[in-house]
């Protein structure tokens, strides 16, 4: 029971960030979106999935390792929309 509680957590939050994620690539803008975020959270992610490695926790091992993707391809998608914004292709 204690595994199942780690799990659905962890779907919550790969969920959440996901859909950020989502968002960002849907509406083409990463407006008030900090690039930070994303560098915070690749650090973060990295850290946390080697540390679970190191004492055995599956659930967070791949949480950690799906939100380093996420985290990931949310800073690609700012630096890309940032770079679009640089050189007058921004969205209305």
């Amino acid at each position: 029971m204690l595994e199942g509680l780690g799990w659905v957590s962890s779907l919550i939050l790969v969920l959440t960030i996901g859909r950020q994620v989502y968002r960002q690539w849907k509406t083409g803008t990463s407006e008030g979106v900090s690039h930070w975020l994303f560098v915070g959270q690749i650090a973060a992610s990295t850290g946390f999935t080697l540390y679970s490695y190191a004492v055995g926790n599956w659930v967070f091992v791949v949480t950690n390792a799906v939100m380093l993707v996420a985290a990931g391809l949310g800073l690609a998608i700012v630096i890309h929309h940032r770079r679009k914004d640089e050189h007058g292709q921004h969205r209305p």
